[in-house]
């Protein structure tokens, strides 16, 4: 089977697996409880959605509403803290025992990474377009085995050697 089969299937058991959780769970603690544990899970994903995420759906939204170009593709870009954030408070968001687990163990890694930033252990700053700053004693050039006797960079056929 390949992954789009177990995928699929595993969305289509998601929900009868919430059930057993949330059957299993009300009979353990009782009825009350888990129905308000699953609400307040609900309303802790809404509010991160709503105050971490915002930033966030609000850029995509203008950059869908432009249209896609080579300028607010950027925009779009849903990795690292922000994106991490939204689908932690997404799957908190979506009822059920099982994406509440899932969506704390998601927003585990930016509440690591903010310790971690706490402790003075900071992970070198990203830039938004990709280009890594290094200081001229930090690289060199390297000979490009495609072409002998020419270095990358060396061409005049353009930036990007075409």
């Amino acid at each position: 089977m390949n992954v789009a089969k177990w995928l699929l299937l595993s969305l289509l058991a998601l929900p009868i697996a919430e059930l057993a959780v949330f059957v299993a769970i009300a009979a353990a603690y009782g009825f009350v409880l888990a129905l308000a544990l699953l609400i307040a899970g609900s309303v802790a994903g809404g509010l991160i959605l709503r105050h971490a995420g915002g930033q966030h759906i609000a850029r995509m939204r203008i950059a869908m509403s432009e249209g896609l170009n080579h300028n607010n593709f950027t925009a779009l870009r849903a990795d690292g803290v922000g994106g991490l954030t939204l689908l932690g408070g997404f799957l908190l968001a979506v009822p059920g025992f099982i994406t509440d687990v899932l969506g704390l163990l998601v927003l585990l890694v930016p509440a690591w990474t903010r310790l971690g930033e706490a402790l003075g252990r900071r992970p070198p700053p990203a830039s938004p377009d990709g280009v890594v700053d290094l200081e001229p004693e930090q690289w060199h050039r390297v000979d490009d085995p495609a072409l002998p006797g020419r270095r990358r960079g060396d061409d005049d056929a353009g930036p990007y050697g075409l």
